[in-house]
């Protein structure tokens, strides 16, 4: 949801809040009001009543309502003393609307030639229930009124004011450390917006600086360590090859070269790993990932006979990736090795192909491996001169670049998905 939108969500419900309350105040002091009115009405209709009565001694004979909108009763004396002015809500059956209407009624007493009188005066009154119900209708309309002013003004008001918000997030959208281009700032008046764009540029200035850095040092790294372990092998070997030396000094050069080989290995799948993790591999392309299964696969031919490794190979339809070819084999060729080399002698290789996912199967191992550890740097089941332990966290940070998910699960044989 907006943020435009969450706020006009928050203000809809406070407002709906805030105008039933002040609906229920505003019915019980217009209620209030009306009987203040219609009661001194009746009273003046009362006073009336009993001045006329006064000076007619017919109105003392109007015994029903029918006549008019009093009527009088005579009373005893012992029960008019205790008699004070009630008023008080009923119903009276009305002709012109053929069923009973609620009325008001004042009930007195007023003496008259030492007789007393019970006068009763009512006068029609507005219906609660209609009431209640044009009261709702017209706050409805009212909500709905506000809450559509309100949308209009984030549409054509807000949203201009909150552009330069706006403006930074399609910045940041848009930016890439790898292709770091300046983006002019939205100027504005408001000051908090000003330091978010100030913020954000200083940001962006010392991520910059720091992608720089770290690229200048892969760079001088990838250089400075592969020459030195490089020159060290050759002199090594012919070392080895040059003079006569006994069994054990070549066994001792054997494993300092070794060393030196899995040294290098390392170098390069950390310097790899830095590449990748910085998104140094910029050029794209359309890759067939059925071609590149069948390619890695015939690269690893050796390896599969060795271990006599059946394989299966379900790539049913045509899947193509906008992926770089070098990370793309990579990934693939990591999969693959992983599940080669840790499979057992005769086992199976399942691998299965779609629009959505590559999954590959081995036999290896009986027990599942700890899949929140499995795809950690130098992670390895077991200890292994040959493996530096980087295979699986290569395929994590390329699937973790475009936007793939990558999981293991074990269900009599160890599974690693690749969901695109």
């Amino acid at each position: 949801m907006k943020l435009l939108n969450h706020a006009t969500a928050y203000l809809a419900g406070l407002l709906l809040v805030v105008i039933s309350a002040w609906a229920a105040l505003f019915y019980f002091n217009m209620l209030d009001e009306i009987y203040d009115s219609m009661d001194d009405g009746l009273e003046n209709q009362k006073i009336l009543v009993i001045q006329k009565a006064a000076q007619d001694s017919t109105v003392l004979a109007q015994r029903s309502f029918e006549a008019g909108y009093f009527r009088v009763k005579e009373i005893p004396f012992t029960l008019a003393i205790h008699r004070k002015d009630t008023y008080q809500d009923t119903l009276m059956y009305m002709q012109n609307e053929k069923d009973f209407e609620p009325v008001r009624m004042l009930t007195t007493v007023f003496r008259h030639h030492e007789k007393y009188y019970e006068l009763r005066v009512i006068t029609s009154m507005v219906e609660e229930d209609d009431l209640i119900e044009d009261l709702l209708y017209s706050l409805l309309w009212l909500y709905l009124g506000l809450v559509a002013s309100i949308l209009v003004l984030n549409n054509l008001l807000l949203k201009r004011i909150w552009k330069p918000f706006y403006h930074v997030l399609q910045r940041l959208q848009q930016f890439r450390l790898e292709d770091a281009k300046p983006v002019p700032v939205q100027k504005t008046n408001i000051e908090e917006f000003q330091l978010l764009n100030q913020t954000v540029e200083k940001l962006l200035q010392q991520n910059v600086a720091a992608y720089q850095n770290q690229k200048a040092f892969i760079e001088n790294a990838s250089h400075e360590l592969q020459t030195p372990l490089a020159i060290s092998l050759n002199k090594l070997e012919l070392l080895a090859e040059s003079q006569p030396l006994q069994e054990e000094q070549l066994l001792q050069i054997g494993v300092v070269m070794e060393n030196l080989e899995r040294l290098t290995r390392l170098n390069k799948s950390l310097l790899l790993l830095s590449k990748i993790e910085n998104r140094q591999f910029g050029q794209e392309e359309e890759v067939s990932m059925r071609a590149l299964l069948q390619k890695t696969l015939d690269d690893f031919s050796d390896q599969i006979a060795f271990k006599d490794i059946r394989v299966e190979l379900e790539a049913p339809d045509e899947v193509t990736l906008q992926l770089n070819p070098d990370l793309a084999a990579m990934l693939v060729m990591n999969l693959l090795k992983n599940a080669i080399v840790h499979n057992a002698k005769g086992g199976y290789l399942r691998i299965q192909l779609s629009k959505a996912a590559l999954s590959i199967e081995n036999e290896g191992k009986t027990h599942p491996l700890p899949a929140d550890r499995v795809f950690n740097r130098f992670y390895k089941e077991e200890a292994s001169a040959s493996s530096t332990g980087l295979g699986l966290s290569i395929v994590k940070a390329i699937c973790d670049l475009y936007d793939f998910t990558i999981d293991y699960t074990y269900r009599q044989g160890h599974v690693f998905t690749v969901r695109f």
